[in-house]
């Protein structure tokens, strides 16, 4: 570990990654209260994660392809200056009070583009950055870290805003955090190993779709994918916090901000405790079973009336989640070929990423219809039932046992 603490560029690299993730979690709670309080609206909330959502569907494969052919550590840089400058037009149209929600879709938009090129690019470089024998904790330090900032960036989110009571100001923070990230990265320093080498020739719509393929051949990777993508899909608790925090529970941003960080805290403390004790065996029944209680976690959300429950199932919803992602993520890694592995993490990209804002989108739109608390409880009943279907057509999937076979 402490030949990780003492590798400058690895440092660098982990400094900027938890600067963005800080400035964009930031910018997710001053957009959903700011939104909410201009509309009073929940299918604006939704809109919200749409507008995110379909650039970052439509370019994950295209951005994970250039990511193979390009010096990725330049498309991180152009990547945080797009974020710095998408947040300090933000924090101007916020100054200007203005009113109309299409300036800032639009800037959402260009933020959803922008991560469809940096998720592939960032987890392409790092590897790079550290020898081969350290990889293995560099990974580790660095999800302990990208968690660490999930908690950390809704919470300082809330607090500002609630300090300040001005989205601008929040805004404004959001940009000097992402402008740490973009001068992190170019401290880096450029090196010849940050860029795949020079393909030889253009690229096909077959290699693009080749994980694709791939994916839909392999049952349990497939079944493990689709199963946690209809979960967020239909268990997107998450997008309604707003209304929840100033409507049902009465606690403000502030406290908007420690129930955004609330599942990164219980998916935190999961991923330390599969970290002592991995799933040594009925890994797929596991996960089974944990997006079930996941479900679970929903509906309890939807039901509670008390800062303390509605604090306590969101920390359960991201424990039940984390296995989700530990489970969903060694199996692609295990039962993906070397030469494979990048498109199928594209693909991964594209179900998985994008689907936190689809499911924003349908929980807002679920809620415009039947209310926020309806909308949270049939969104957990569907997750619940989701599971049972995905038991009964993916048998591979629930009977994977060990996943280092």
């Amino acid at each position: 570990m402490r030949a990780l603490l003492t590798n400058r560029r690895y440092a660098l690299y982990l400094l900027s990654r938890v600067s963005l993730i800080v400035a964009t979690q930031m910018l997710s709670v001053a957009v959903g209260w700011q939104v909410y309080e201009i509309t009073g609206d929940a299918l604006a909330l939704g809109l919200s994660g749409l507008a995110i959502f379909l650039p970052g569907f439509l370019l994950a494969l295209p951005g994970g392809h250039l990511a193979d052919r390009r010096d990725r550590r330049r498309i991180l840089i152009a990547c945080h200056f797009g974020v710095t400058t998408s947040a300090a037009t933000l924090a101007i149209i916020s100054h200007l009070q203005n009113k109309s929600l299409l300036p800032i879709y639009a800037v959402l938009v260009v933020l959803g583009a922008i991560r469809a090129f940096s998720g592939a690019a960032g987890q392409a470089l790092m590897p790079s950055l550290v020898e081969k024998t350290e990889l293995e904790r560099a990974v580790a330090l660095g999800s302990s870290c990208w968690q660490l900032a999930m908690i950390a960036g809704p919470s300082l989110g809330g607090v500002v805003y609630a300090a300040t009571g001005r989205a601008s100001v929040v805004y404004t923070v959001c940009a000097a955090m992402a402008s740490v990230a973009f001068f992190a990265m170019i401290a880096i320093g450029h090196d010849p190993k940050n860029a795949s080498p020079r393909p030889t020739r253009r690229a096909s719509w077959g290699e693009l779709v080749a994980g694709i393929r791939y994916v839909w051949a392999n049952k349990p990777i497939l079944g493990a994918i689709s199963l946690d993508l209809f979960a967020v899909l239909l268990g997107g608790a998450v997008a309604l916090l707003p209304i929840f925090a100033r409507d049902l529970l009465h606690i403000g941003p502030w406290g908007l901000g420690l129930l955004r960080s609330a599942p990164a805290i219980g998916a935190a403390s999961t991923a330390l405790a599969l970290a002592w004790f991995p799933l040594r065996r009925r890994a797929g029944a596991t996960m089974l079973a944990a997006v079930f209680l996941f479900g679970v976690a929903t509906i309890v959300f939807g039901l509670s009336r008390t800062f303390a429950l509605s604090l306590a199932a969101l920390l359960c919803l991201g424990a039940f989640d984390m296995f989700s992602v530990v489970v969903r993520s060694t199996l692609i890694q295990i039962r993906t070929p070397d030469e494979m592995r990048g498109r199928v993490g594209a693909v991964n990209m594209v179900f998985i990423g994008a689907s936190n804002e689809l499911g924003e989108f349908e929980s807002g739109a679920t809620a415009a219809w039947l209310g926020p608390e309806l909308a949270v409880l049939v969104g957990g009943v569907g997750t619940c039932l989701v599971v049972l279907g995905w038991a009964a057509l993916f048998p591979e999937l629930r009977k994977v046992d060990k996943l280092t076979e």
